[in-house]
């Protein structure tokens, strides 16, 4: 199994999104707080469809909070400030994935700190970043076909 983090999202649709990506695909989907929503937001629960019960869902209080639950976790950092693109690694089983909020992506130190592990999706020159819950959709079925799909039909 694949783990989708979200750290501090902020659009309750891309969350919602995601949520249904994560159930179609038997991924783990982990919540970092503070969220830009309530998790119960309609718009939320609306845009995850009925999937909800389906869905592997943990939440923490704070970043330090994850990765304390999560030591000794292979980690790779989505950011446009990473040099090495999603496509240059090779995701072991049970990688987490890191995504950051839509206005600012994760923090600078993670990037810097990870340079190894710190993976970018390439895009034209002069644009800022692609819609949220389509990164996540590009990297994890990337991850997911770089096991054959796993046991997904």
């Amino acid at each position: 199994m694949l783990n989708v983090v979200l750290v501090e999202p902020e659009i309750p649709q891309n969350t919602g999104n995601i949520s249904r990506t994560c159930a179609c695909t038997d991924t783990h989907l982990h919540l970092v707080r503070p969220y830009g929503f309530e998790l119960s937001d309609r718009t939320v629960k609306r845009a995850g469809l009925d999937y909800w019960d389906k869905l592997h869902l943990t939440e923490y209080d704070s970043l330090d909070d994850f990765f304390r639950k999560n030591a000794g976790g292979v980690f790779y950092y989505l950011s446009t400030k990473a040099k090495k693109r999603y496509t240059d690694v090779a995701y072991p089983d049970g990688s987490f994935l890191l995504f950051g909020k839509e206005t600012k992506g994760l923090p600078e130190s993670l990037i810097a700190q990870n340079p190894n592990n710190a993976l970018r999706i390439p895009m034209g020159k002069n644009l800022r970043s692609l819609n949220l819950s389509n990164s996540v959709a590009l990297v994890l079925y990337e991850a997911l076909r770089q096991h054959d799909f796993f046991h997904l039909l």
